[in-house]
């Protein structure tokens, strides 16, 4: 017969109480998420942007925002792990330094789609366009949606100035002229058009990811 007056003690009294397992698995998590997180913050490989690296033009800002408004990173990482079936398919593995002006990056694993890291220059604009209004136009075995209205909607050009001021603020290198010209540069713009600008210069935007690009351009033909 069981002792009732058995009083738990030691690891016996943190795996019987709740109480205590949840507060200790939360300060375990706490504590292994500064020891992994933090240092990044002071890495150069992280927070430094990559050799000629450069921001968005407005155009493609326009079109990362159309692509994170319409959830494409749902289905499209932008992130290639350093393992040989990622490089030969996608190009040169993914670097943090490529994408320090990015906000919020595309980092993940979730593939519906294929990784979009290396795209840029891959396509011609106009597969692009065919592909965003009707993939099954250029890839039958498609499952990705339709994207036709983006043809009709015409990029804002007063929101652009401040979004490039934002940014600015947070450290992205836009000029007081890249400010002031950002408005003229999407006017008459379709939002179609500012997407495939923002795909054409994805992995391209730095000498060293044009290379990667060019690369995965070339094992994949």
């Amino acid at each position: 017969m069981a002792d009732m007056n058995h009083k738990a003690t030691g690891h016996e009294r943190i795996e019987t109480s709740n109480f205590l397992m949840i507060v200790l698995i939360i300060v375990a998590v706490a504590f292994g998420g500064l020891v992994e997180i933090v240092p990044l913050f002071f890495q150069r490989s992280t927070t430094q942007p990559a050799e000629g690296l450069k921001p968005y033009t407005a155009l493609q800002l326009a079109g990362r925002d159309i692509y994170v408004r319409e959830g494409c990173y749902n289905c499209h990482s932008q992130m290639i792990r350093p393992f040989r079936a990622e490089t030969l398919r996608y190009g040169d593995y993914s670097k943090a330094g490529e994408f320090v002006y990015d906000r919020p990056f595309q980092w993940g694993s979730k593939r519906t789609g294929p990784d979009l890291a290396r795209v840029g220059g891959r396509y011609s604009d106009e597969w692009h366009r065919i592909h965003l209004t009707n993939p099954r136009d250029v890839v039958p075995e498609s499952n990705m949606p339709s994207y036709p209205w983006l043809a009709q909607a015409t990029v804002d050009p007063a929101d652009m100035a401040p979004k490039l001021n934002a940014l600015r603020r947070l450290g992205v290198p836009y000029s007081d002229a890249e400010v002031a010209a950002a408005g003229d540069a999407v006017k008459g713009k379709t939002e179609l058009e500012a997407l495939i600008a923002y795909l054409q210069g994805m992995g391209v935007r730095s000498p060293q990811a044009k290379t990667a690009a060019a690369g995965a351009q070339g094992s994949a033909q």
